[in-house]
């Protein structure tokens, strides 16, 4: 699926205007380690993505879109086809940004060959560069089979929510020295199994550090430190657009009191009758 057409955007608002631009590649992702840090946010719809692909080097079509856009309790519940549809709004309201695509959980943990058969669905489906999924030292053998067939695999290391029935909580991990030593091994198992890079989420910040220093491909770090190679953040967290969120999450900006407001003022105006006024309305000629 490409991107790279024609439209006439004044048909439909959710067109992108097209725009002569080459998309960020994995092989520049994975050059930039130890560089230019890295931009990563997250991106569930065409409009957002329109909206943030000029600043970022990559867009993460999440399955946080489970609690962000569903509201669902957890990233469980997330289906393949739910991530295709996103994943392809994404891809089509993006030129910038390399897209990546999480595989939810269920697609990929039973064998590196379902884990193939969903990411080349995802991949089909969207149009999106690469696919992102969750685990250390046990997801290596997947990662390098899924490598070695053309499938660039962003892995993700740490906290991960789709193992949250297991971790019991979201807290930090790396507290224990044992715990040290699986995120450092689980680190280096990933990065010599091909991922072209790794997100290092909720990890105590010297061991954020330590790991960045032990592998050979970038980490965008979440709740992790300012030494990974990059970070990566949900795009609401960072917007303000919820009442709570991760003590990592630092709120740009706080869109949902904008949002509020404006839909205040319109359910006044209506009540009012002060909208639609003679601007807004098509009179006889």
């Amino acid at each position: 699926m490409s991107t790279t057409f024609t439209i006439d955007t004044a048909t439909s608002r959710a067109n992108p205007t097209p725009a002569p631009m080459k998309r960020v590649t994995v092989p520049a992702v994975r050059a930039r380690k130890g560089g230019e840090p890295l931009v990563m946010l997250t991106a569930y719809t065409v409009r957002m993505a329109q909206l943030l692909d000029p600043h970022c080097d990559m867009l993460l079509v999440g399955d946080s879109l489970g609690q962000v856009v569903y509201g669902l309790p957890s990233t469980v519940p997330v289906t393949l086809e739910m991530m295709a549809a996103h994943g392809a709004a994404v891809v089509r309201g993006s030129y910038h940004a390399l897209v990546i695509i999480d595989m939810p959980f269920g697609s990929y943990e039973e064998s590196p060959e379902q884990a193939f058969r969903s990411a080349a669905y995802l991949l089909k489906e969207t149009g999106a560069a690469a696919v992102k999924l969750e685990g250390g030292e046990a997801m290596a053998p997947t990662i390098d089979f899924l490598s070695k067939r053309g499938i660039p695999v962003m892995a993700h290391i740490g906290l991960t929510p789709q193992a949250i029935n297991m971790l019991g909580g979201y807290g930090a991990r790396g507290r224990s020295d044992a715990e040290q030593a699986k995120l450092l091994g689980d680190a280096r198992a990933v990065d010599a199994a091909g991922a072209f890079a790794m997100v290092v989420e909720g990890v105590v910040e010297p061991i954020a550090i330590a790991i960045t220093q032990a592998v050979s491909c970038p980490t965008i770090g979440i709740g992790a430190s300012a030494q990974c190679d990059g970070q990566v953040l949900v795009a609401e967290d960072m917007l303000g657009m919820f009442d709570r969120v991760p003590r990592f999450v630092k709120r740009y900006h706080e869109v949902a009191n904008e949002i509020s407001d404006a839909a205040a003022r319109y359910a006044a105006d209506v009540r009012a009758r002060a909208f639609p006024t003679q601007d807004q309305t098509y009179q006889p000629k």
